[in-house]
């Protein structure tokens, strides 16, 4: 399925009404194995070296390139050193720095990455972490070993993209047989690669045949949800929760939704005019379609091409930025006017910060607030970039530390919670896997506490919008309700003056589904203060 991105114009004609995962700088994988000598080796120039020493590589043409960068990135965020997405902050390639790990890891270099691998590394790796507990499902079937978690990690990651090629891009079987035993030749032993053509070919036949070795949904609930945890590849517990809350068929669908491959969010006449000079470049196969927003003036829908835009210098250059439109609609909820002061309580990266920025003309101010100095730096650089640094103040400081300032005191707060994450998990492929059912209950602690802490940055008459990205009514309604209780002096505001009526409950609070509007899932509540 193709991509579907929303991107962002960093300057909007006017506020529309109703009708952000980096790469990691940690430290390179180490593995106990060395590669058979099918490396050409050539020198290159030493960084920073005043006499010009030169240091030997090796570089293997026989490797696919975008197989030998896939496993390793799978690698490393399976070990928590990077993220699924190909884009660090700053919307730059990282193909370069893809092959630097590819080198310090396996021991070489492979040819450089085209553009055409750089789309398929996207989609091996985002897909392969996505059907993670499927894959696993299948490669523990056809092994002699049912229990793989004490399989060499570079191992199981070369038969997991292999399985995924296989069963779900459909790739030519023969092809992904021989370049993935080749892979596990070159950078673990011949052994290994024979350890692979043997389980691949298995693969093979099985689905020729129609015979995958997959669970039937019988048996109690628990029997039922666990079956549904190996088909749609998500955890048991999620499955449990969202069975609870929406019934199992909806919880399929937002399951099968998830499992899409998407991406982020650009916009719009001048923007329109940049996409369509891309299709007449002189470059083989380049073509970024796209079309409006229905929802938002300032978006435009793109549904592949994105290494394309990166190419073009387009996000580098200011001119856009990549964002769900779910995310611009909870602006829209905010609804960021000329002149006032907003405070961000949880700011970075700083998409929806950089969004209000923009509404306000030049005129007011908005406090961005993290707890990440990294993040709340690369926030200020973008800021820099899209020109509305000048309204732009980032304090580094934990929200609930602030709620004695005076100064910070604010027309208009948004606290866009840490939350879950679970209306994400089509683009966060590897979060499903990293969030556990005990996280809930202190997710929810947090929530709370940052509320409390908000609310008193509100001035009097003022907005607080409580915001998330989850799809959990345990974090969205039931956190607004527990607040008012405690804080009676505030009140709900509907959110039809701001949003299109679909995207609003009966409660008055933005809400998307990720079935039913095609967008992240999103929750946001209107809550103003008394004067």
């Amino acid at each position: 399925m193709a991509q579907v991105l929303y991107m962002a114009l960093p300057f909007p004609a006017k506020p529309h009404k109703a009708a952000s995962s980096p790469s990691s700088s940690s430290r390179p994988l180490k593995l106990a194995r060395r590669t058979r000598s099918t490396n050409v080796s050539i020198a290159t120039t030493a960084k920073g070296s005043g006499n010009r020493l030169l240091k030997t590589q090796k570089l293997n043409l026989e490797v696919s390139p975008h197989r030998a960068v896939s496993a390793v990135r799978l690698m490393r965020i399976e070990l928590g050193g990077a993220f699924a997405d190909l884009l660090n902050e700053k919307g730059k390639g990282s193909g370069e720095n893809e092959m630097g790990y590819v080198q310090r890891t396996l021991g070489f270099r492979t040819r450089e990455l085209n553009h055409h691998d750089l789309r398929l590394v996207t989609d091996i790796v985002g897909g392969t972490i996505r059907w993670r507990r499927y894959l696993d499902h299948l490669i523990s079937s056809l092994c002699h070993d049912k229990d793989i978690s004490s399989m060499e990690p570079l191992l199981l990651q070369i038969l997991r993209i292999g399985f995924y090629e296989i069963v779900k891009l459909d790739m030519p079987p023969y092809a992904v047989v021989d370049e993935n035993v080749e892979l596990a030749k070159v950078a673990l032993r011949p052994g290994a690669g024979n350890l692979v053509n043997g389980i691949l070919r298995k693969l093979v036949v099985l689905k020729e045949n129609d015979t995958l070795p997959l669970p039937k949904v019988e048996g109690d609930d628990r029997a039922q949800a666990r079956a549904l945890a190996t088909l749609y590849s998500h955890p048991v517990w999620m499955i449990r929760r969202w069975i609870k809350y929406l019934g199992q068929e909806e919880a399929i669908k937002l399951m099968i939704w998830n499992n899409t491959n998407r991406a982020s969010g650009f916009s719009r006449d001048d923007l329109v005019i940049q996409l369509n000079a891309l299709k007449v470049l002189p470059l083989p196969g380049l073509n970024v379609p796209h079309k409006l927003s229905l929802h938002l003036d300032e978006f435009v829908r793109i549904k592949t091409g994105l290494q394309i835009i990166i190419h073009a210098g387009l996000l580098k250059k200011g001119l856009c930025s990549v964002q769900d439109e779910s995310a611009g609609l909870v602006v829209s909820v905010v609804d960021p006017q000329p002149g006032e002061t907003i405070l961000d309580g949880c700011a970075a990266p700083g998409g929806k910060t950089l969004y209000m920025a923009s509404h306000l003309s030049g005129q007011g101010k908005v406090f961005a607030v993290d707890v990440n100095s990294g993040r709340l730096r690369i926030l200020k650089e973008t800021a820099k970039l899209h020109q509305v640094d000048g309204v732009i103040t980032a304090i580094h400081a934990d929200l609930r530390t602030l709620t004695d300032s005076g100064q910070l005191k604010s027309d208009k707060v948004l606290l866009d919670a840490p939350c879950s994450g679970l209306g994400v998990l089509s683009k966060r492929a590897d979060l499903r896997w990293n969030r556990k059912l005990e996280d809930m209950e202190e997710l929810k602690k947090l929530q709370d506490e940052l509320l409390d802490a908000a609310c008193k940055l509100v001035k009097p008459g003022g907005v607080l919008v409580y915001s998330t990205c989850s799809i959990d009514p345990e974090e969205n309604d039931d956190r607004v309700t527990a607040f008012l209780v405690r804080h009676p002096d505030f009140r709900i505001d509907p959110v039809d003056r701001y949003v299109p009526l679909d995207f609003v409950t009966s409660s008055g609070f933005f809400f998307s589904n990720p079935v039913k509007h095609s967008l992240d899932g999103s929750f946001a509540a209107r809550l103003v203060r008394d004067s």
